[in-house]
């Protein structure tokens, strides 16, 4: 049986986190190491963590508060497992979720293996109105992550090799750090997936990171200009354009109603990469008719 490694870091979410660290025990594979760190929380994550240090297979790692990729690799240092699964103290696993993704890396090119999940509200009950769920990929998938990143966090099992051959969290970034790293293994590994919701995702309680949208897309363009200008020579100009598109067109929905002058320009750099875009077109279109009808109710 092989070993697992279960990484959870939890800042500020004691309210959550014996509901992840449960579900990591609650697995049908049992062959785990559980290390649990506490990124200088000032709840009660320290004490909800360490009432399951009973069990052999956990352990507590107490950092002052350096953010998510120090803590991710804090806690990647603290284990020694062949495998590697993520856990965000907020989510939850089902509990036949490693027993279902082991058997993929039977195909020793597979680096990467991730599930579906399900959404969940604060109180853990079906979100009424859940966002939608990029759809999986599984194989060669440097072309595909250009676009979006598709791998559900708390989802994810890799190799521990993965980070021997191509590093660990980068800690200079303060969000969309896991993008960059299957960005990274995507050169070396192949990536699979089991067709099923196998993580409980949680949403819409205070402190969730991925609110602040603004921010990650800043750091996201950092991310996708710096792996292009280091790796150039493995992406196609066809597929970088497509990636380009597909990003500005996705800002130019997210600003619709936010910011219309700053959806029309974003729709204007996804046309400009690629002109043939029925979604471009008809976001662009849609978004100016709203500045017109705007602009007439303001004049009369």
């Amino acid at each position: 049986m092989s070993r697992v490694a279960v990484v959870i870091t939890c800042y500020n979410y004691g309210a959550y986190l014996p509901r992840a660290i449960e579900s990591a025990l609650g697995q049908t594979h049992e062959d785990l190491e559980i290390v649990v760190v506490n990124d200088g929380s000032t709840d009660d994550t320290g004490m909800a963590a360490s009432r399951y240090l009973v069990d052999p297979r956990v352990s507590v790692v107490a950092l002052a508060n350096g953010g998510q990729a120090r803590a991710k690799n804090a806690g990647l240092r603290a284990t020694k497992a062949e495998y590697v699964a993520f856990l965000d103290a907020d989510d939850a696993w089902e509990p036949s979720k490693l027993e279902k993704q082991l058997p993929l890396f039977e195909d020793p090119a597979v680096g990467v293996v991730y599930s579906r999940m399900r959404f969940v509200d604060p109180d853990g009950r079906p979100c009424a109105h859940p966002p939608r769920e990029l759809p999986p990929f599984r194989g060669d998938a440097l072309r595909p992550l250009l676009r979006d990143n598709f791998v559900p966090f708390s989802s994810a099992v890799a190799r521990r090799e993965c980070f021997q051959e191509s590093g660990l969290f980068d800690e200079s970034l303060p969000m969309a750090i896991d993008w960059d790293l299957w960005l990274r293994f995507s050169l070396r590994y192949r990536f699979d997936y089991v067709d099923e919701p196998l993580v409980a995702y949680r949403l819409g309680h205070s402190g969730q990171m991925s609110k602040d949208l603004l921010r990650r897309q800043a750091c996201c363009d950092r991310i996708f200009a710096r792996f292009v200008a280091a790796h150039a020579e493995r992406i196609n100009r066809a597929d970088l354009r497509r990636a380009r598109a597909h990003t500005y067109n996705s800002r130019g929905y997210f600003f619709r109603r936010r910011d219309p002058a700053a959806s029309l320009r974003y729709y204007g750099l996804s046309l400009r990469e690629n002109p043939f875009q029925w979604k471009a077109i008809k976001g662009a279109t849609l978004t100016a008719r709203g500045l017109v009808r705007w602009g007439k109710r303001t004049n009369d």
